[in-house]
C-alpha cells in the first residue's frame, strides 16, 4: 500500500495513476487496509488525484475515496473534499462515471448529518440532476436527498433551493 501512495505521488502517466488506484480502491474494502491507508496519509494523496484533468484518474480517485469513506476516522479526513467533490459533481458531464462516482462518495458522507452543512450549496445541483439525469443518476441523487432529508436542519435548505 505505501508503494502505491508513492506511485501515485511520483507519475504524472495516468494510465499508471489509474491502475494505482484502482489497486488501492480494491485494497480498501477491507477495514484494516482502511486504516493503514489513513495512517500512511493516503488519503491526501488520493484527495490530491480530484484535481486531475483525465476523467478515468478522478473517477478511480472518487471510487477510492468512497471505499475508504466506510471508515469514521477516514470520514474525518475525506470531508475537506466535500465541497471539491460537489463541483465534481457539478461541473462533470451529465450522467458520467465521474458525475456517479462523486455522488456515490457523497451519499456515503452524508449518511450522518455530520458533514451536511458543506453540500448545502449542491442542493439546486442535486434537484437539477433529479429532473435531467438518467435512472443510475436519479437513484444516485435521490440516496443523497434522503440522507440530507433525514436532517431537520436541512429542511429549511431543501424546501428553498432554485431549481
Amino acid at each position: 500500500l505505501q508503494k502505491l501512495i508513492h506511485l501515485l505521488q511520483a507519475t504524472d502517466d495516468p494510465l499508471i495513476q489509474e491502475q494505482a488506484l484502482i489497486t488501492l480502491s480494491n485494497s480498501a474494502a477491507f477495514s484494516v487496509n482502511q486504516d493503514i491507508i489513513r495512517n500512511l496519509d493516503g488519503l491526501s494523496v488520493i484527495g490530491g488525484m480530484l484535481s486531475n484533468c483525465v476523467p478515468k484518474v478522478k473517477e478511480k480517485a472518487l471510487n477510492t475515496l468512497n471505499n475508504l469513506s466506510m471508515n469514521i476516522k477516514n470520514q474525518e479526513e475525506i470531508q475537506v473534499f466535500i465541497i471539491p467533490v460537489c463541483r465534481t459533481v457539478e461541473s462533470a458531464p451529465l450522467n458520467s462515471d465521474v458525475q456517479l462516482a462523486g455522488l456515490r462518495l457523497l451519499t456515503n458522507m452524508s449518511v450522518t448529518s455530520d458533514y451536511h452543512e458543506k453540500m448545502i450549496n449542491s442542493i439546486p445541483c442535486f434537484l437539477h440532476l433529479l429532473s435531467e439525469g438518467t435512472e443510475r443518476t436519479q437513484i444516485q441523487v435521490l440516496k443523497v436527498l434522503v440522507n440530507l432529508s433525514a436532517n431537520p436542519a436541512m429542511t429549511r435548505h431543501l424546501l428553498r433551493a432554485q431549481v
